[in-house]
């Protein structure tokens, strides 16, 4: 199921999850039967089979948390370390000169270069926010002099 923030569950929701099927191992040690332990927890019939089978084929510990889903990050905290050192330095010792704003796609062209790992431009975004930091957007370039205003007020003739 996809969330609107992204995200599954947190830890505590998971760990909440846990002590459900914990108390389901229990219950089933107790010889309760499958529709008496689904009212009991307030979860489906189905959910309490798969536990079943699953503790069955692997005791108690088959029915613990795995953790949060998903992919390891790439960088592991040693080379986010170096990354965060080398981020404080500033473009400019990394070979931009034109400004001092770091934005995602030089974070990506940095990694890139420094550790021989390829990220998306918005892979490096979500990276930078678990690390706590954040990137800019280059700078908008100054209205142009050239353009005037309309004499309509923005408006053009005939039009309310």
């Amino acid at each position: 199921m996809r969330y609107a923030d992204g995200g599954g569950l947190t830890a505590e929701q998971r760990k909440r999850r846990e002590g459900v099927r914990m108390r389901a191992v229990d219950l089933f040690e107790e010889r309760v039967e499958v529709p008496c332990i689904a009212r009991e927890l307030r979860v489906s019939e189905k959910s309490v089979y798969q536990w079943r089978r699953a503790w069955k084929a692997g005791g108690r510990e088959a029915l613990r948390s795995k953790g949060a889903p998903g992919y390891d990050c790439r960088l592991g905290p040693h080379l986010q370390a170096r990354l965060t050192a080398w981020l404080d330095e500033g473009p400019a010792a990394h070979g931009w000169a034109d400004d001092q704003v770091w934005t995602a796609a030089r974070v990506r062209t940095l990694i890139g270069r420094k550790f021989h790992i390829s990220y998306s431009v918005s892979g490096v975004t979500r990276l930078l926010h678990r690390m706590g930091s954040a990137c800019r957007c280059p700078p908008a370039p100054p209205p142009s002099a050239t353009r005037t205003r309309s004499p309509h007020g923005g408006r053009r003739p005939g039009r309310r």
